[in-house]
C-alpha cells in the first residue's frame, strides 16, 4: 500500500493498486483532499484540527453535518483564546488600581461601574439583535472588537496619566466600557450558542470545552502574575508588568474574535420577534416554568457573591502583603481544581441533568466565604480554592445549560437580557455595599454576609425554579422524562 501522504490533493479516483480494493482510510479521505503541497502550512492546520473535529463528532448522539463540526471547532478555539485573554487581565485590573493607591471604596466602584454598564447594555443588545438578520456581526464588532480595544487603553494609561487619581478614574471608565461592549453582545452570543450546540451533547461538549479552557487558565494566571513581578520597574517604568499583560490580553483576545468570526452562523429554528410589546414577553416568560424563579434567585445569589467577591484578593494584599505572583498561583490552584470539576460534572450533567448539578454545587459553595474567616497566611487559601474551583466548575456548567433550557425560544434574546439584568443589578449593589462595609466594619463581616446570602439564594432556586422546571421536564435528561 502506498503512503497516503503521496496522494495528490486533486486526486478523486479510487486507488486501484491498493490492497484495500480501492478503499482509503477515513483519515485519507478527510485530510488528503485538503493537503496542498505548494502550501504545506495548510497540511499543518488540518493535521491540527482533525483530532479536534473527531473529538467533537464523538460527543454527538447523532451524526453532525460538516458545517456543525466546523462551527463547534471554531467555538472551541474561541473559548480557549478568550480564556487566555481573560486570565491575563480579569484578576489583575483590581491589582492595577491598587498599585495606584486605590481605596476599598474605589475598588467597589471599579466593580460596580463595570457591572452597571454591563446591565445597561443588555436590553439595547437584545433590541439591536431583533433588528438584524445576522447575529454574528453583533458579537464580533462589540464584544469581540470594541470591548477588547479597551484592553489597549488600559495598557496605555501609565503613558498618558501620571496623576494617581486620574489614572484610577481612567481604569474605572475603561473597564466600564469594556463591560458595556462585552455584555451588549451577550444576547446575540447566547442565541447563537443555543442554536450551535445540540441539546443532546451540551454536557459533554461544554464539559470538555471548559476543561481545555481550564488548562489555559491554569497556565496563564500564574504566568501573568510572574510577568507583572518581572516587568514592573523595568527601564524605570513602574507599571510595565501590568501594561505587558494587558497587551497580551488584547492580542489573544483578537485571536478569539477571529475564531468566532469563522463560525458558520446557525439557522435559528424560531424566527426572532421584532419589536414586540413588553407585555407579550412577560406573558411568554410566565408560561416558562422555572425561569422567573431562576431570575429572582439569581439576584439574591449574585448579590451575595459580589458583596465579598471583589475583595478576596484585596484582603490578601492589604492584610498579608501578598504579591501579584502569589495571587496568580492561587488562581492557578482554582483553575487546576476546576479541571476535575469539569470532567466530573460534565458527565454527571448528561446522566442526572443540569438541575442536579446546580443544586449539589450550589449547596456546597456557600461555605467558602466562612473559610476565609480563619485564614492567617496566604498559603491557606490554596485549600479554599481547591474546593471552590471544583464546585464552581459544576455551577457554571449547569447554570448556563439551565439558562438555555429555561428561556423560551421565541423570546430568548430578551429573556437572556432580563436574566442578565437581574445578575448585573445585584453585581452593582454588591460591591458598593461590600466596599462600604469593608472600610467601616471590616472584611470578616462581608465574608459572613456573603455566605449567608449564597445559602438563601440556592434555597430560593430550589423552591422557585427547580421544582417548576422538574415538573415540566426541564433540566433533567430526556430518558428520565
Amino acid at each position: 500500500m502506498r503512503n497516503w501522504l503521496s496522494v495528490p490533493w486533486r486526486h478523486s479516483e479510487p486507488d486501484q493498486g491498493s490492497d484495500q480494493g480501492g478503499r482509503r482510510t477515513l483519515l485519507q479521505r478527510r485530510i488528503s483532499s485538503n493537503v496542498d503541497h505548494l502550501r504545506p502550512q495548510r497540511w499543518n492546520w488540518y493535521a491540527l484540527v482533525y483530532p479536534l473535529d473527531r473529538a467533537v463528532e464523538r460527543q454527538a448522539a447523532k451524526p453532525l453535518e460538516t458545517q456543525q463540526v466546523r462551527g463547534l471547532r471554531y467555538f472551541w478555539l474561541d473559548g480557549i483564546f478568550a480564556t487566555i485573554s481573560e486570565n491575563f487581565y480579569i484578576g489583575f485590573v483590581t491589582l492595577f488600581a491598587l498599585a495606584y493607591g486605590a481605596s476599598n471604596g474605589q475598588v467597589g466602584w471599579l466593580t460596580a461601574v463595570a457591572n452597571l454598564m454591563g446591565a445597561i447594555a443588555l436590553f439595547p443588545g437584545a433590541q439591536v439583535l431583533e433588528r438584524f438578520e445576522k447575529r454574528k456581526p453583533v458579537v464580533v464588532w462589540t464584544g469581540g472588537g470594541f470591548a477588547r480595544l479597551m484592553l489597549l487603553g488600559l495598557a496605555f494609561v501609565p503613558f498618558f496619566l501620571l496623576d494617581a487619581q486620574w489614572a484610577i478614574l481612567a481604569i474605572i471608565l475603561l473597564n466600564g466600557v469594556r463591560a458595556f461592549m462585552g455584555n451588549f453582545a451577550n444576547p446575540a452570543w447566547t442565541s447563537i450558542v443555543a442554536d450551535l450546540v445540540p441539546t443532546s451533547m451540551r454536557g459533554r461538549y461544554f464539559g470538555s470545552r471548559n476543561l481545555t479552557m481550564g488548562v489555559a487558565a491554569l497556565v496563564v494566571a500564574p504566568l501573568a502574575g510572574w510577568l507583572i513581578r518581572l516587568g514592573n520597574g523595568w527601564q524605570g517604568m513602574e507599571h510595565f508588568g501590568y501594561q505587558l499583560i494587558f497587551l497580551l490580553a488584547f492580542a489573544t483576545g483578537m485571536i478569539s474574535t477571529l475564531s468566532f468570526n469563522r463560525i458558520p452562523e446557525p439557522d435559528s429554528p424560531v424566527s426572532r420577534p421584532k419589536g414586540q410589546p413588553g407585555g407579550e414577553i412577560f406573558q411568554v416568560l410566565r408560561d416558562s416554568p422555572g425561569f422567573l424563579g431562576l431570575v429572582a434567585s439569581s439576584f439574591v445569589w449574585n448579590l451575595a457573591i459580589q458583596i465579598a467577591g471583589p475583595f478576596f484578593n484585596v484582603y490578601l494584599v492589604n492584610e498579608f502583603g501578598t504579591s501579584a505572583a502569589t495571587i496568580g498561583l492561587l488562581a492557578a490552584v482554582s483553575s487546576a481544581s476546576a479541571l476535575f470539576g469539569q470532567m466530573y460534572f460534565g458527565r454527571a450533567m448528561d446522566r442526572k441533568g443540569a438541575l442536579w448539578v446546580q443544586i449539589v454545587s450550589g449547596l456546597a459553595i456557600p461555605i467558602l466565604p466562612f473559610f476565609w474567616l480563619f485564614v492567617t497566611a496566604p498559603w491557606q487559601v490554596t485549600l479554599i480554592n481547591l474546593w471552590g474551583g471544583f464546585m464552581w466548575a459544576g455551577y457554571g456548567l449547569s447554570n448556563f445549560s439551565l439558562l438555555l433550557e429555561l428561556t423560551p425560544d421565541e423570546q430568548r434574546p430578551r429573556a437572556v437580557a432580563l436574566y442578565q439584568t437581574s445578575v448585573f443589578a445585584a453585581a452593582v449593589l454588591g460591591p458598593l455595599m461590600g466596599g462600604y462595609l469593608a472600610d467601616v466594619v471590616g472584611y470578616h463581616l462581608i465574608f459572613i454576609l456573603s455566605g449567608v446570602g449564597r445559602l438563601i439564594g440556592i434555597i430560593g432556586f430550589i423552591l422557585l425554579s427547580a421544582g417548576p422546571a422538574r415538573r415540566s421536564g426541564k433540566g433533567i435528561p430526556a430518558d428520565v422524562v
